[in-house]
């Protein structure tokens, strides 16, 4: 990958774990990485890399038509690569206008620039939730070829993103490539989300706020493992196809709580269950057949591999969430975000702990 590259939202947890792919491996030599850096873009995620001059590192909105036009003419890219994207579903249900503005028009503004510019590839990095739940006692799991189903504001946007990306494939041939991929666990992942939240919560004794029973299932996927999913997709797949990307490890939330305890050595009393959120959705299960059999990747770790790996991750770097939890206040706002009512209006309203 020695072409010019950009990566959007690479001062995010995905991005830059797929910028230090790129960086360890000396797969390319110019990087351009472009973030807003609104609340989880965070610059120490990438700083050595910036210092060491490993990679450019642009502020910008990829929303800003004005501004994406003049950047791309002016550096000439070869492949973009799009992390960037809101992506709490909480949050999703209280504004769901700026995840449309960045989620939706801002991918449709790169993908005009890349069609504009010359843009040899671009590939969407996209997410399970846009096909919806299957439901309490499925065995059913997620192809590529089925109907996207969204239930959140959050999963909606990036379900019209990925529709805007193969319309740019099939009305005007633009190379592209979509990844779907289960949930994410590893090192510099934004402490809102649900393994490093309650990491944090469980290292201090304080409660670990479940919603509901606690018996929604996910399926769990090392970050490395999903850059490197990613890379492979570049590097071999042709344009125009969709990839799923998963562990193989389904679990509810009460497991990884629990799971999360046992290595902290702390009282599975300090589970608690809150009210759930609005539609939370019961399972989620990947097949991740396709991109096995026609580009050979399957992941190198197991859940037991990754989660050793991230939480040693954590207790080395507790100087690096602490602080993110301090400047964003992550408690407080998480117990706004995550214990709600229903008013007769219907409307989502906070409920005080």
């Amino acid at each position: 990958m020695s072409k010019k590259i950009l990566i959007t939202g690479g001062a995010g947890f995905i991005g830059s774990n797929f910028i230090r792919l790129l960086t360890d491996r000396n797969e390319a030599n110019d990087i351009v990485v472009l973030d807003k850096l609104t609340y989880a873009g965070n610059l120490d995620n990438i700083a050595d890399l910036i210092k060491k001059k490993r990679i450019t590192f642009v502020q910008g909105d990829i929303a800003d038509k004005a501004f994406i036009f003049d950047f791309f003419k002016k550096e000439r890219f070869a492949l973009v690569i799009n992390f960037a994207a809101e992506t709490h579903v909480d949050r999703s249900l209280i504004e769901p206008a700026i995840f449309v503005m960045t989620n939706v028009v801002g991918t449709q503004t790169l993908l005009d620039a890349c069609q504009q510019f010359g843009v040899k590839r671009f590939h969407q990095v996209s997410t399970d939730e846009v096909y919806g739940d299957l439901g309490d006692n499925s065995k059913d799991f997620f192809t590529e070829n089925i109907p996207l189903n969204p239930t959140s504001p959050y999963a909606a946007s990036k379900a019209a993103a990925d529709m805007l990306v193969i319309s740019a494939w099939k009305t005007h041939k633009l190379p592209i490539t979509i990844s779907r991929c289960s949930n994410n666990y590893g090192p510099y992942q934004f402490p809102e989300k649900l393994i490093p939240y309650f990491f944090q919560l469980a290292s201090q004794e304080k409660p670990l706020p479940l919603y509901g029973d606690g018996k929604n299932i996910r399926d769990w996927l090392f970050v490395q493992d999903h850059c490197e999913a990613i890379q492979l997709i570049l590097e071999k797949s042709p344009p125009g196809e969709i990839y799923n990307i998963g562990g193989n490890f389904e679990r509810d939330n009460t497991s990884i709580a629990k799971l999360i305890l046992k290595f902290l050595g702390k009282s599975e009393k300090l589970i608690t269950y809150v009210e759930d959120r609005l539609a939370h959705d019961r399972r989620y299960a990947i097949d991740p057949s396709k991109i096995e059999q026609k580009l050979g990747w399957k992941p190198r770790h197991t859940f037991q591999q990754g989660i050793k790996k991230t939480f040693e991750w954590y207790e080395k770097n507790k100087a690096w969430w602490e602080k993110i939890i301090k400047k964003h206040k992550i408690d407080e706002n998480r117990k706004h975000l995550s214990i709600r009512k229903i008013s007769k209006s219907k409307l989502p309203i906070s409920k005080k702990p």
